[in-house]
């Protein structure tokens, strides 16, 4: 992702989307080089997987890509609400296809080739305004099939219904959640919810959990072993 240098978890993290192998890592090196928490993909596809993982404060976006083009890319994460700032970046410098840009939802556009401080400036600028708005108050909550877990208030619903769970169980499932997509060890775990000595409770208190939320637990899609070390909540 970045360097090794130690960063803040405020550290705007930015994800660049291009197709464009040397041109991608340059980007990602250079932005690193300037503060940035920086993950890139080669492609939309890499950067839907990666965005429902991770927060990201700015995308940067090729509009020449395979498949999905930038332009499509940004307009379609309007569509569906996303209101992540997106950077453009593209070959094609004609006015109308500044407009286009522009008008798919893109906050700023940005012509090949360009000066990397040029690149910084503007992203900086972007950011500024952002950050300068209220924030949103967002329900922070995921989903898992039919179920879905409210961080804010600890509780499990099935559709409407709220499920209740005895306080070990939710203060495992909170765990869980909270860290969604990590690997957490059976011994943190444990740790984590007073049972030290005996870690075969946490292995309990999980099979309890996936007859609760899985369609089949017996081959678990949401909460999943990871051999060795522990278990890692999958959301969709």
């Amino acid at each position: 992702m970045d360097s090794g240098k130690e960063r803040s978890l405020n550290t705007p993290l930015i994800l660049v989307v291009d197709d464009d192998t040397r041109l991608r890592k340059l980007l990602q090196k250079y932005l690193t080089e300037n503060g940035f928490r920086v993950f890139a993909a080669a492609n939309t596809k890499e950067a839907d997987e990666m965005m429902s993982w991770y927060a990201f404060d700015l995308l940067v976006v090729d509009v020449m890509m395979p498949n999905e083009s930038g332009i499509e890319f940004t307009k379609r994460l309007r569509d569906c609400g996303q209101n992540v700032p997106v950077l453009i970046l593209t070959a094609m410098g004609e006015a109308d296809d500044r407009i286009t840009g522009l008008e798919s939802g893109a906050d700023d556009y940005l012509p090949k080739p360009f000066e990397p401080r040029e690149l910084l400036l503007r992203i900086n600028s972007i950011l500024r305004r952002v950050m300068s708005k209220p924030p949103e108050k967002q329900k922070a909550e995921i989903r898992l099939g039919a179920h879905r877990y409210d961080l804010d208030e600890h509780v499990l619903y099935n559709g409407g219904e709220r499920i209740r769970l005895p306080v070990a169980e939710a203060a495992l499932l909170q765990l869980l959640a909270e860290r969604a997509g990590q690997e957490i060890s059976r011994e943190e775990l444990a740790r984590q919810t007073g049972n030290e000595t005996n870690l075969r409770t946490i292995d309990v208190q999980i099979t309890r959990l996936r007859r609760k939320i899985e369609p089949d637990a017996g081959t678990p899609r949401y909460i999943q072993t990871i051999r060795g070390k522990g278990y890692s909540l999958i959301p969709d």
